[in-house]
């Protein structure tokens, strides 16, 4: 496997991170183990597995070159050692405090920047397994992909053939050039509209509803994490009441649980609407180089001030509805897109500032996930919940992930724990918000 550029986005991952804000995802896997030793030989199978997915053994190395300058690429580490990467630990009783505690710990630069981390549990009846991938190393869906090549394969259906590409001339087509200079110029014209619609964000960030310092704290390093499962029969049921899609309930369970976690903890949700950042992710397509990450967003604010659990669902779901109107190339959700537009070096010298400026963007990250639907197992040993995990950017508390796995709903939770120490608390929240928004739609 040869080495290959950064794509802009990953490249700007990659800069803005720093010691106290790492930018790696996270998943944890919990398993039931069929015997107290499956924890251990877990571990084996991962470190076994990694050794043949080239995926795994690519290293983030920076490129000086004149034509690449400040750029950075993807290569083949030498002597690629898995056992550097998978960790086994010792028992342990709670899964969720652990993990925290190893979200917060950044990713070494130096090699192939991800983690297996196996966590037996004291009980000897399950085990977990925190998986840690750098945002340069792969998005959530590229993350899958690597996770599930060390995991136990799959019975995937037969994808179907896809049709033959015609094949290409020597020369290049000049009926295309006119409609490549039309292409260009109209990126052109994207990224000077995404840039006034963060521009007017920005300015409504200052005039609009309020947030809250519990979502924006200084940062202190410290990660909490929380998982919670919620019943997909139930979502439906809301969602079939009321109309609107499954994604539009689950933001809106978000809103609700703030509400309720701000008024128990003394802050007040009166006049607060933290504006969520809803990720859109736009791949690439097969043929583009550099491959990577690229991502728009949907900005919502959430309606976490209004008491009616109904209203603020219809709130979020006029706002959602909105965003897919104007598209995920349009507003202020879009920006970032724009690092498709910035040179290798301006994401190299601007990545601190980049970082810092989030909090002027968005409050709080709401983002999904994809999981397959067939069962994951490693060892024979079936997973039983999945809780995905983004990373805090700068000036920001509190990060929701969401999966669906069989049947579940699964809420992963990432705060600063100096800022959040009552985590657990918003996670009993969302708990009683679905039962909330159930009440509200029965008749």
């Amino acid at each position: 496997m040869t080495s290959d550029l950064l794509a802009p986005l990953d490249l700007a991952f990659w800069n803005i991170e720093s010691e106290r804000h790492p930018m790696h995802l996270g998943a944890l896997g919990v398993f039931s183990a069929r015997s107290p030793t499956a924890g251990a030989h877990a571990a084996d199978l991962l470190a076994a597995r990694a050794a043949a997915v080239p995926g795994l053994r690519m290293r983030i190395r920076d490129v000086w070159q004149p034509l690449a300058f400040g750029a950075a690429t993807r290569e083949p580490v030498p002597g690629f050692d898995p056992l550097d990467h998978v960790r086994l630990h010792a028992p342990a009783g709670d899964f969720q405090a652990l993990a925290g505690r190893l979200m917060e710990r950044p990713l070494e630069r130096g090699r192939p920047p991800w983690e297996a981390h196996v966590l037996p549990g004291a009980d000897g009846e399950s085990f977990a397994v925190l998986f840690k991938f750098h945002h340069a190393l792969a998005d959530g869906l590229r993350a899958l992909t690597l996770a599930a090549a060390v995991l136990d394969p799959m019975d995937l259906p037969e994808p179907r053939p896809r049709p033959a590409e015609p094949p290409r001339g020597l020369l290049p087509d000049v009926r295309g050039l006119p409609g490549a200079l039309r292409g260009a110029l109209s990126d052109v014209g994207r990224a000077l509209d995404i840039g006034a619609s963060l521009a007017v964000s920005t300015l409504d960030a200052t005039l609009a509803a309020r947030s809250t310092a519990a979502l924006t704290a200084e940062p202190s390093g410290t990660r909490r994490t929380a998982g919670v499962v919620v019943d997909l029969d139930d979502v439906h049921r809301v969602r079939k009441a009321v109309g609107g899609t499954v994604n539009d309930v689950l933001i809106a369970v978000v809103a609700g649980a703030l509400r309720r976690w701000l008024d128990e903890r003394g802050d007040g949700s009166e006049g607060v609407a933290p504006r969520a950042l809803i990720p859109v992710s736009k791949r690439r397509p097969r043929t583009a180089h550099p491959q990577g990450n690229r991502l728009s967003g949907y900005l919502v604010r959430l309606p976490v001030g209004d008491p009616d659990p109904l209203r603020r669902l219809e709130t979020v779901r006029a706002a959602m509805d909105r965003n897919k109107d104007a598209g995920p190339n349009r507003g202020a959700g879009a920006v970032a897109l724009l690092a498709d537009h910035v040179p290798a070096l301006g994401h190299r010298l601007a990545g601190p500032l980049v970082g810092q400026a989030a909090r002027l963007w968005f409050d709080i990250l709401v983002t999904s996930v994809p999981l397959p639907g067939l069962g994951l197992k490693l060892g024979g040993n079936p997973v039983t919940a999945v809780f995905p995990y983004a990373p805090l950017a700068r000036g920001q508390s509190l990060a929701v992930a969401v999966s669906t796995y069989r049947g579940a709903v699964h809420y992963g939770l990432v705060a600063d724990a100096a800022a959040v120490p009552d985590l657990h608390r918003l996670a009993a929240a969302l708990t009683d918000e679905v039962e909330t928004l159930i009440t509200a739609c029965d008749p």
